[in-house]
């Protein structure tokens, strides 16, 4: 072991004091996400304990002033986001977090966020049943918001295919998670409704976490759906998903698929009932010509009782006349229902699924490379960002402000001397310029 100089020999007292002051400088002040553990509240109010994640943990320090605002009891193993600043205590050489605040973090702060929000447009009436819309029975164009990539599409396209090919389907693309998401998707639904082609909207998406599912709790965009001029469906995520569309919305359908299958009738369902449609019709007619028959049997028997020869003879022949008349006219009837009849099953057949999804896929593949070119966008727009950080370090960095004719004065262990009491005479020193460094030696001060 080398001699050191009396001067050189620090305390515990002294190296702790040193340790805290370094970290209270280079962190004052750092955001933390970690999970509870060893949760502490002693009659002080004080709230100790540590935040861990899966290889290292940080004891953690939150005074009762700081404490009695908390938003949420703290529980072990809770996700948190923590702030405040790095600090040593002396006494013991602990390194710990002196906290302002503490927020859940993830999921549970998300939750929150929903339900106050919930509650406040709920309060305004923006849910009420009242205000909700009945759906056509018969649409001719939907209108579908949502990913053009995702899964939902998909169901969405092959139950309208299946159940109804003769309604017209327009996928309207937008991005479905991110923060750019519910802009895009409240621009899309308000053009959509402002363009009056589509007889309901149907606002789609694939189940997610509630991060995921988090661009449809938009406060904005609920409040579009609410004012939308067009009948909105909205089926986000699973069945025991629930976002702010789903109330909004004139109806919330458990998924994508179920969604599609309330938008339209089935087509197996239309053809059954315009069969029956067709056998009442043909029944009315039979028995409207079955009165006739009667009356017209009733009309022969008053004639004959009254035997006015010429008279019977007269009507006999109106009889004839009236019969073919019916007759041809039950038969023209019975053709034209038949000719329409004949006509719907040709369209049904003729609108097969296959027809439509070879049209669907086509667009789908107009559609690809439009996502690619809003990434290099958004890359563009990345780099221009990092650049200016870039320059931004550079601007506060030390070494810019040595380049100006400042040093910096170090012991030979590299402690940063902060004060003329830090020093004593006849220490050697080191000087850091700008280009190198220089030796130099602590004079005494004139007497």
């Amino acid at each position: 072991m080398q001699d050191s100089s009396p001067s050189d020999v620090l305390t515990p007292t002294q190296l702790n004091t040193l340790a805290r002051g370094l970290l209270e400088d280079t962190f004052p002040n750092v955001v933390v996400e970690g999970e509870l553990g060893n949760l502490s509240r002693p009659a002080s109010g004080h709230l100790y304990f540590t935040l861990k994640d899966a290889r290292a943990q940080v004891r953690c320090a939150l005074f009762r002033s700081r404490s009695q605002g908390l938003r949420f009891v703290p529980r072990e193993g809770l996700l948190v986001r923590a702030r405040g600043r790095v600090t040593l205590y002396e006494a013991r050489g602990d390194y710990q977090l002196i906290l302002d605040s503490l927020e859940e973090a993830g999921e549970g702060a998300l939750r929150r966020a929903f339900d106050v929000l919930k509650a406040r447009l709920q309060a305004e009436g923006l849910f009420d049943a009242e205000r909700k819309r009945a759906l056509p029975a018969f649409p001719r164009r939907i209108g579908v918001i949502t990913s053009p990539s995702g899964a939902a599409v998909r169901d969405v396209l092959s139950v309208l295919a299946r159940r109804l090919p003769l309604v017209e389907v327009d996928v309207l693309p937008v991005p479905v998670q991110g923060t750019d998401a519910p802009p895009k998707i409240r621009a899309m639904l308000e053009r959509a409704g402002a363009s009056g082609r589509y007889d309901v909207i149907l606002l789609a998406r694939g189940g997610g976490s509630l991060e995921d599912l988090w661009a449809f709790n938009d406060e904005a965009l609920a409040r579009a759906v609410a004012a939308s001029p067009v009948p909105v469906v909205s089926a986000i995520g699973h069945e025991t998903d629930f976002s702010l569309t789903d109330f909004a919305a004139d109806l919330r359908a458990p998924t994508p698929s179920v969604a599609a299958e309330l938008l339209v009738p089935d087509r197996i369902e239309l053809a059954t009932r315009v069969r029956r449609l067709q056998r009442h019709v043909d029944d009315a007619h039979l028995r409207a010509m079955q009165q006739r028959f009667q009356r017209l049997d009733r009309a022969a028997l008053r004639l004959q009782a009254q035997r006015p020869q010429a008279r019977l003879d007269a009507l006999r022949l109106r009889q004839d006349q009236a019969l073919r008349r019916l007759s041809m006219a039950m038969r023209q009837q019975l053709q034209q229902r038949g000719a329409r009849l004949r006509h719907a099953e040709a369209v049904l057949r003729a609108a097969t699924p296959q027809r439509r999804l070879q049209q669907l896929r086509e667009r789908l593949a107009a559609l690809g490379p439009r996502p690619r070119a809003a990434l290099a966008r958004h890359l563009e727009r990345d780099q221009l960002r990092l650049r200016g950080l870039a320059r931004s370090l550079e601007a506060v960095s030390p070494l810019a402000t040595i380049a100006r004719g400042y040093s910096i004065l170090q012991r030979e262990d590299g402690g940063v001397v902060r004060s003329v009491f830090d020093a004593t005479p006849g220490e050697p020193l080191q000087a850091r310029l700008a280009d190198g460094k220089l030796r130099v030696r602590v004079e005494p001060p004139d007497a």
